[in-house]
């Protein structure tokens, strides 16, 4: 386990340019990763099958183009996200709300060790410090301040997706929501996010054109 501090050159230099920046963050894997091109990519926890039928026609396009998609290894869409990349030989990063010895949700265990060995796992928290309910907001500012752009898969009206997705648009990122039914619960957040400006995406070059 290895940690990059502000002063640090290879500190990512969008987070620099973020509110509440944390001044340290520890890693595992592969550092370098930060200096490509970074595209969070959250939904819900509760994921459906459009949901996955959207990351199934959105990202084989962004990792052939070397797009290096960001998550929070959480149930649902995230882990799908680490999972769907890694098996289409992309690389991926995962950001935990813990030390990065602990793993949250237990059922993520084989998936973090992997993004852990052969992609990059970040955390701001030391070793040791277990998964608490503030942990998870404030680890979203870092996906989207990384980040390039955000895009948000599936989301409830209120929602840890909603949080990421309004973080980057306070650091004038890129916003990217994919829209759903009308009547689906899961899609009145991405579906709220279009009315308030963020970019319609049904295919991966709407998202490139902006990266």
């Amino acid at each position: 386990m290895n940690w990059i501090t502000i002063l640090d050159s290879d500190y990512p230099s969008f987070l620099k340019e973020i509110y509440n920046l944390p001044a340290l963050l520890f890693y595992q894997g592969d550092k370098t990763l930060l200096k490509e091109r970074l595209l969070a990519i959250v939904g819900s926890r509760l994921k459906t099958a459009y949901g996955s039928a959207v990351l199934n026609a959105l990202l084989p396009k962004l990792i052939q183009q070397q797009v290096v998609t960001v998550s929070g290894l959480a149930k649902g869409i995230d882990a799908e996200v680490h999972e769907k990349t890694i098996h289409l030989q992309g690389k991926t990063i995962g950001i935990i709300g813990t030390g990065l010895d602990l793993v949250y949700p237990k059922i993520n265990k084989d998936l973090q060790c992997e993004i852990a060995k052969n992609h990059l796992l970040l955390s701001e928290y030391p070793i040791g410090a277990q998964p608490k309910r503030h942990h998870f907001p404030l680890r979203n500012r870092i996906i989207a301040g990384i980040s390039l752009g955000t895009l948000v898969v599936e989301a409830r009206k209120r929602s840890g997706s909603l949080i990421t997705a309004n973080l980057a648009l306070q650091e004038g990122r890129e916003v990217f929501s994919v829209p759903g039914s009308i009547l689906s619960s899961y899609s009145k957040g991405t579906n709220e996010l279009l009315l308030n400006g963020a970019k319609c995406v049904v295919d991966a070059d709407q998202i490139l054109e902006d990266l």
